[in-house]
C-alpha cells in the first residue's frame, strides 16, 4: 500500500516498532522507542546538542519539539539512551531500509535510479568508523600489533547508485562483527556474502546488479551473486586475476579484442574513451573457474594523448558494442559509494567516526544504522519532497538549512516536520512550483 514518504510517517512507524528491551520490573522511566527517536532525532537534525536544547525549551514552555515533532513520550538522557539501545541489535531496524525502498517504488521515485533496461545497482563497499586502544565491545573486531590492541568497528554500507543520479540511497548496512561458533576474524567478502543472502528478495525483486571494488571479484562471492538471481560488474585489477589476464592478453596480441571508441567534450577539451571487452573468460585459474565477461576503458586527452583514466572489470552481463558504455558507467558508479555515501556521512554533518556511544553489546553498530536511516529520510526530501526541495535550494548551502531549522526548532513549538518546512517556505516568501 502507497504511504506517504515523510519524516512524520517514519517517525509514526519508529514509534511503533517492537525494539528489545531487556528491563524486568515496573521502574522503567523511558520507552526503548524513546531512545531509538532520540538518537534518530539528533542524527536527523545533524545536532548533537539538539536534545539539550529541547529540554531547556520544554522547562520554558512546558512542551518541545523532541515531543511534538519527533513523538518521543519523554525525552531521555544521553546515559538512558545509550543504556536503552545498547542491547538493540542493528537488525530491528532493517525493515525500514526495505520499507522505504519499497515504497519509493510504489510512488514512481525510484525510476530515477534505474540502470540496464529498469534494474537497480546496489554498489557495495565497506567503512571503517571506529577505532581505539582502549574503547571495546563484543562486536568489535581486534587487530594486534606492536603497540597492542586496537580495537575497529567496520561495516559494508551498500548505496542504490546511477551515473546521472548525483544522490545515492543508503540501504541495509552489515556490519563485520566477530560471528558465533568461529574463531577467525570477520572480514568485508564474508560480510559480502551474508548481506547478499539476507537480502537475496529485495536484490531479485529489483533485478539488481551489484558494483564493486577489485576486493569482490572473487570466485566465491560472484558464484553466490549469480545463484541469488543477481549480476554483478565487479573491478578486477591485473595483479590479482593473473589467469584472467594471461587469456586477455593472448587475444589481445592476436588482435581479436572488441574494441571501439567515442568522442567527449569535457567542457575544455576533448577526450576519446576507448572501450574494449571480451566475453567468455576464466575469472581465476583452474578447471572449475567461473566463466565471465571482462572489459576496459582507456580515456585519453585528444590533442596531447596522456591517460586521464583507466581502469577494468569483470561482469556477468553479456558484453556487446551497444551495452558496453552502459555497463562501464554502471561500474564506474561505485565511487558514489566513497563520494556520495562514505564522505558525506563523515564529513558533512553525519559524523559517523565520531563516538556516540560504544557500550557492550550493539551500541554502536544500532547508533550508525539509525544514522543511515537519516542520511536516507533526507535523500528521499530531496527527490520526493517539493517544499523541502525549495527550502534548501533558496537557502543554499547545506549548513545553512541545518542550522536554521535547528534555530527554529530551538524557541518556537511545531506541530510536526511539516509545519516546519511549511513555516520556512513562508518565511523565505516561496512560491509552489
Amino acid at each position: 500500500m502507497r504511504q506517504e514518504l515523510t519524516l512524520d510517517a517514519f517517525i509514526q512507524r519508529l514509534k511503533c516498532k517492537q525494539l528489545t528491551d531487556k528491563r524486568t520490573g515496573q521502574n522503567v522511566q523511558y520507552e526503548v522507542n524513546d531512545a531509538a527517536q532520540a538518537a534518530f532525532a539528533i542524527f536527523f537534525m545533524q545536532s548533537a546538542s539538539f536534545l539539550a536544547g529541547q529540554r531547556h525549551l520544554r522547562q520554558a514552555k512546558g512542551k518541545s519539539n523532541a515531543e511534538t515533532v519527533f513523538k518521543l513520550a519523554r525525552i531521555p538522557t544521553d546515559t538512558h539512551i545509550r543504556n536503552l539501545l545498547d542491547p538493540v541489535s542493528p537488525h530491528e531496524l532493517s525493515d525500514e531500509f526495505r520499507f522505504l525502498l519499497g515504497q519509493l517504488a510504489d510512488n514512481g521515485h525510484l525510476s530515477q535510479w534505474y540502470v540496464l533496461d529498469r534494474r537497480l545497482a546496489f554498489s557495495l563497499d565497506g567503512i571503517y568508523y571506529f577505532s581505539s586502544k582502549n574503547i571495546s565491545c563484543s562486536q568489535c573486531q581486534r587487530h594486534e600489533h606492536e603497540q597492542g590492541t586496537l580495537y575497529l568497528h567496520s561495516a559494508i554500507t551498500p548505496v542504490v547508485v546511477a551515473p546521472e543520479q548525483p544522490q545515492v540511497l543508503p540501504y541495509v548496512p552489515e556490519f563485520i562483527v566477530p560471528q558465533d561458533g568461529t574463531q577467525k576474524q570477520d572480514c568485508e567478502i564474508n560480510a559480502a556474502k551474508r548481506w547478499v543472502e539476507q537480502e537475496a528478495a529485495v536484490l531479485r525483486q529489483h533485478r539488481a546488479i551489484l558494483p564493486g571494488d577489485d576486493l569482490y571479484s572473487r570466485q566465491p562471492l560472484c558464484e553466490m551473486v549469480l545463484s541469488s538471481g543477481c549480476d554483478f560488474i565487479f573491478v578486477a585489477h591485473r595483479d590479482s586475476h593473473p589467469a584472467l589476464y594471461a587469456l586477455v592478453d593472448a587475444v589481445a596480441n592476436l588482435g581479436r579484442i572488441a574494441t571501439f571508441s567515442h568522442r567527449h567534450w569535457n567542457g575544455q577539451h576533448a577526450e576519446t574513451w576507448t572501450y574494449r571487452f571480451l566475453n567468455q573468460v576464466p575469472l581465476r585459474g583452474g578447471d572449475d573457474a567461473l566463466s565471465v565477461n571482462w572489459c576496459d576503458l582507456q580515456v585519453t586527452h585528444e590533442e596531447t594523448g596522456e591517460i586521464l583514466y583507466r581502469n577494468e572489470w569483470v561482469t556477468s552481463l553479456l558484453l556487446e558494442e551497444e551495452n558496453t558504455p552502459e555497463v562501464v558507467a554502471c561500474g564506474r558508479a561505485r565511487w558514489k559509494s566513497e563520494n556520495e555515501n562514505n564522505n558525506v556521512l563523515k564529513h558533512h554533518g553525519y559524523h559517523i567516526d565520531h563516538n556516540f556511544g560504544h557500550g557492550q553489546e550493539y551500541l554502536s553498530t544500532t547508533l550508525l544504522t539509525l544514522n543511515l536511516l537519516a542520511f536516507l529520510l533526507h535523500t528521499i526530501a530531496q527527490v520526493a519532497d517539493l517544499i523541502y526541495q525549495q527550502v534548501r535550494q533558496a537557502l543554499g548551502a547545506r549548513r545553512t538549512f541545518f542550522n536554521d531549522v535547528e534555530a527554529l526548532l530551538r524557541y518556537l513549538i511545531f506541530s510536526d516536520w511539516r509545519s516546519v518546512l511549511q513555516f520556512m517556505f513562508d518565511q523565505l516568501e516561496l512560491e509552489p512550483d
